[in-house]
């Protein structure tokens, strides 16, 4: 199984790039992990919060396969505990064949287009966090649920 992380727009801060690219680095021991970044889009002044979501999700969309198990990351998903996680990564491990894709949207969420594709949608609080933040806090987390995984001595109860 490989994992890929589509983001919409680049990150912003080099502290949070650094950090990201540090656990992406962390993960790849474990799994084959690829960050894919959507362009944010240009001239968005005009267009509404729905027209944005909707380009956003066509370039979403071009980059998904059909045999992807996507999972978006969104407010009103699943709450997991880390260790909730990592049991629910070992199960994807075993049952998504290809490729295992999160992602996480623009500023406005996603479109109607992107939620019918999704297979599943997990919250990572009932706390809202910066797009920019959220993209740290869940390469860690993946990275967390991998080392809950192997019995390594990352994480602690």
């Amino acid at each position: 199984m490989k994992i890929n992380l589509i983001l919409v727009g680049k990150t912003n801060s080099k502290t949070y790039e650094s950090i990201i690219d540090d656990y992406s680095e962390r993960v790849k021991h474990y799994t084959p992990f690829e960050v894919t970044v959507i362009p944010e889009l240009k001239n968005t002044k005009s267009l509404s919060q729905e027209q944005q979501k909707q380009m956003e999700g066509e370039l979403i969309l071009r980059q998904l396969q059909d045999s992807d198990y996507v999972v978006l990351l969104d407010e009103h998903g699943q709450e997991l505990r880390s260790i909730e996680f990592a049991t629910w990564m070992g199960k994807k491990q075993q049952a998504v064949s290809r490729r295992l894709v999160f992602i996480i949207g623009g500023p406005y969420g996603f479109s109607p287009a992107i939620y019918q594709r999704a297979n599943e949608k997990l919250s990572l609080s009932k706390m809202t966090f910066s797009h920019q933040m959220v993209r740290m806090i869940f390469v860690e987390q993946l990275y967390r649920a991998f080392t809950i995984l192997k019995g390594e001595q990352y994480h602690h109860e």
